[in-house]
């Protein structure tokens, strides 16, 4: 699930210069979010047009190759579990008692009600992988300085054509971003905030999602608890322990 946390971990950082690569960016980004594995626990706040829905999951990934993600609250979602092995993503749902699998045009679907999309969740390559960037100006968020970045796709299954990305220069973390359609629409807009450092790493404990498709004022993602490089058994991510 890492769009969803859409996995951002980084290590502490400086960037100065008044002409940084991009690339050199992305790359320091890349590494800073690299971990072998992490285990956490998170609230997810869905701020929809008919009311709130608050739900409490816990995420196992591996690498950006697999990952286990269950639901442990409220009542009628507890159990409901997701499965993602390379580019495959399969979802056990306890009512139906059926494990389906999430493919082609479902991708771009709304992960419980958020903002989230399961294409989000899939996509956890890394950004240099995926983009070419560039640095397009200074700018200030909450009166911290940072480097806009311009991110455009270099493979044809990028999940957005382009990317813009607001970048703390003194840690390092993506402090905005916001995802265009090839035609230029924004279609989604993230902002982090919460940092910790944790584990000598900086990190936004705070997701705020919103689709600009959607109605409704955006999903929180709220990390409660996560450990890097824990020992997670090859068992978790399985078909079987979906039931």
């Amino acid at each position: 699930m890492r769009r969803i946390l859409i996995s951002l971990v980084f290590l502490p950082g400086l960037l100065y210069g008044q002409n940084p690569s991009a690339n050199k960016i992305l790359e320091q980004i890349d590494r800073n979010m690299a971990s072998k594995n992490r285990v956490l626990t998170a609230t997810m706040i869905v701020h929809a047009q008919r009311g709130e829905r608050i739900m409490e999951l816990k995420v196992w990934s591996e690498g950006d190759k697999k990952s286990f993600t269950e639901y442990l609250s409220p009542a009628r979602d507890k159990g409901t579990k997701m499965l993602k092995l390379e580019d495959q993503l399969w979802m056990f749902s306890p009512s139906a008692d059926r494990i389906i699998q999430i493919s082609g045009h479902m991708l771009r679907q709304s992960v419980m009600g958020s903002d989230l999309s399961y294409e989000d969740m899939m996509d956890d390559r890394k950004l240099t992988d995926i983009y070419d960037a560039a640095v397009i100006g200074p700018d200030h968020i909450d009166g911290q300085a940072c480097w806009v970045l311009e991110l455009r796709a270099k493979t044809d299954d990028a999940a957005y054509y382009m990317r813009k990305m607001w970048i703390d220069q003194e840690r390092n973390i993506p402090m905005k971003e916001e995802c265009y359609a090839k035609a230029g629409k924004l279609l989604k807009q993230t902002n982090l905030s919460g940092v910790k450092k944790i584990d000598g790493r900086w990190f936004p404990t705070k997701m705020t999602y919103k689709d600009m498709l959607k109605t409704g004022a955006g999903t929180e993602f709220i990390i409660n608890d996560i450990q890097f490089d824990a020992t997670i058994p090859e068992s978790v991510f399985s078909k079987a322990a979906l039931r």
